[in-house]
């Protein structure tokens, strides 16, 4: 958006009003040339004799206004209106018309235009009022656009993030569940990253989190669909390789691109019999922190969802729980941000150094913690959506966290 000046010049704002005359009368361009002249308004002024050849001058150097003639060689009316808005959505638009096209003045306005003027009635004075004031319209204008797009955008933030991360179903105080989800991109929508977390009747704590690949609403569509169909099969007594193989012929069916695939980590807490049970599809490995300690787990890899259908091969990797202690699953959004000034990566060994060991005691300040210092790392290199989800146990009985002891 170029830097505009709307009143008098000062030190702390010297930049002039960009102008582009959009007008094929040579004539015609001459008086708009005086008439900005004893405006006293500081001003460049570019001119251009038709559309085609202002609409890219506007792509390649965007104005504060744009004074358009509505009857050019290659365009006229609203259309011409219409093209420039295109072209440079921030510049204000001043239709030229002639004595007796006073409904056609109002007709650019009503498609957009900030103002019009007759040609031959039209002043220093008008012409500076006119030019001022249709920049502010537009800045105005902009600011209300902004923001209806920032209450629909947080709308749907909030649509999305039921969808995608819905409150734990958990029944036991033995376990905790706390989560983070961020966009990639400042402002926009939540992708296709989900979590979940949910407690069946046997006490068994199940949990699941995915990325689908790609970024914008098709994504986060097909992530709430994943999401809800992992925790209605998980409900219904659908675990481990079964349960992969129906998501991935609900990803296939609901999917909008043949190339569209999803990865996920799916894990069993079983505290009864001190046993955690990992399926990986093309995912992390869950990091493990217990006993002052933290690392991944060594975990069997699987094929992603949707690359391959119907060849998964999804091998179960079974771990003994110590007493206490807190599993990390997250999306590469974590690890994949820059490092230092060069192109290296956090990566999985990064992640861990930046791990607290007493994170089960404020999982809350501690995922606040480590998130804030890998944006800081990353500092808007590398964008991507990031999710975490946090658990923590304590097995029962168990009153000490003694390194490489089962519940």
């Amino acid at each position: 958006m170029p830097s505009s000046w709307l009143g008098e010049p000062t030190d702390a704002n010297p930049a002039p009003l960009r102008i582009v005359l959009v007008e094929d009368d040579a004539g015609d361009a001459l008086l708009v040339e005086e008439l900005l002249v004893d405006t006293g308004l500081e001003h460049t002024l570019h001119w251009e004799q038709s559309l085609g050849t202002a609409l890219g001058e506007l792509r390649q150097r965007p104005a504060d206004c744009v004074l358009l003639d509505l009857h050019l060689p290659d365009a006229s009316g609203t259309a011409a209106v219409d093209a420039v808005q295109h072209a440079d959505r921030h510049a204000a638009v001043i239709v030229l018309t002639g004595l007796a096209e006073s409904q056609a003045g109002a007709e650019a306005v009503a498609a957009g235009a900030q103002d019009y003027l007759v040609k031959g009635q039209v002043g220093g004075e008008l012409l500076r009022r006119s030019l001022r004031y249709a920049v502010h319209r537009k800045h105005a204008e902009r600011a209300a656009a902004e923001l209806r797009e920032n209450r629909i955008r947080a709308q749907e933030n909030a649509r999305l993030e039921r969808g995608l991360l819905p409150p734990p179903l958990l029944h036991t105080p033995a376990v905790t569940a706390t989560t983070r989800y961020l966009p990639g991109r400042e402002h926009a929508l939540l992708g296709g990253d989900f979590l979940d977390v949910v407690e069946t009747g046997d006490g068994t704590v199940h949990a699941v989190i995915g990325d689908v690949s790609g970024h914008g609403p098709d994504e986060a569509a097909l992530g709430v669909c994943l999401r809800i169909t992992w925790r209605a099969l998980t409900l219904a007594g659908h675990h481990g390789p079964e349960l992969l193989a129906l998501l991935e012929q609900v990803l296939i069916a609901e999917r909008t691109r043949g190339d569209m695939f999803a990865t996920c980590s799916l894990l069993t807490l079983d505290l009864a019999a001190g046993t955690a049970t990992v399926h990986l599809a093309g995912h992390h490995e869950p990091l493990l922190s217990a006993g002052g300690t933290t690392g991944p787990l060594d975990a069997e890899p699987g094929i992603a969802l949707g690359i391959a259908p119907g060849l998964g091969d999804w091998t179960a990797t079974v771990i003994d729980l110590p007493p206490t202690g807190t599993l990390m699953l997250y999306t590469d959004g974590l690890i994949e941000g820059h490092v230092g000034q060069g192109s290296e990566r956090l990566g999985t060994a990064g992640l861990v150094a930046l791990i607290d060991h007493r994170s089960h005691q404020d999982p809350d300040s501690h995922l606040d913690r480590l998130v804030g210092t890998v944006q800081r790392l990353n500092a808007g290199r590398h964008a991507d959506d990031l999710a975490i989800l946090h658990l923590g146990w304590r097995c029962p009985g168990s009153t000490a966290e003694p390194a490489g002891e089962g519940c």
